[in-house]
């Protein structure tokens, strides 16, 4: 099917984002002035002539569509349902655990010496104690591991910045290399 294109034709490219005018037609090449004016030439395939503006023909557009309706009657539908809420109390809902291994924490430590690590694993810290005191989060519990003690120190230093209480997290559950903190938080 062989498009006819005339001068002054609104055109739009088939594979591309470009809007235009034929400005000239030429050796099975059309000549096309951008929205931007910029000069491009194309072969009749590749554009479509444009005869509405597509803002002015979502106006007038069938409201009453069938897909449209579907979609609107399902956003209404979800809007009432009611949302789940949990009978548990919030102390009693289980804490958010965070393992800081940096194995856990990135793919690959080529080229990081052990202040980057120990600098990932206290940023990872401190996202997640941000994240838990935005979302009304209770506990968190920081799989740090035994080592030497470095980041647990750390960890312990950077608890004291927030509103918050650390002790040893559970030893039947995680041994040694955890900490438990317990979020104060304000009344709404």
């Amino acid at each position: 099917m062989q498009r006819e294109f005339k001068i002054g034709d609104t055109v739009a490219v088939l594979d591309d984002v470009i809007k235009g005018k034929v400005v000239g037609i030429a050796h099975g090449k059309i000549s096309v002035e951008s929205t931007e004016g910029f000069a491009f030439e194309f072969f009749p395939n590749e554009l479509v002539v444009v005869k509405e503006n597509q803002a002015d023909l979502s106006k007038y557009s069938d409201i009453f569509n069938e897909g449209l309706t579907e979609k609107l009657n399902y956003q209404e539908k979800k809007k009432n349902t009611p949302k789940f809420k949990s009978t548990m109390k919030p102390e009693d809902l289980p804490p958010m655990e965070v393992d800081l291994h940096i194995h856990q924490l990135t793919k690959s430590t080529v080229g990081m010496d052990n202040y980057d690590m120990l600098n990932l694993q206290i940023e990872t810290a401190k996202h997640k104690i941000e994240f838990a005191i935005k979302n009304r989060l209770p506990k968190i519990v920081f799989i740090h591991g035994v080592g030497e003690g470095v980041l647990k120190s750390e960890l312990e230093f950077l608890f004291k910045q927030y509103n918050i209480t650390s002790y040893a997290a559970s030893y039947k559950k995680y041994g040694l290399g955890a900490t438990e903190v317990y979020i104060y938080q304000n009344p709404k």
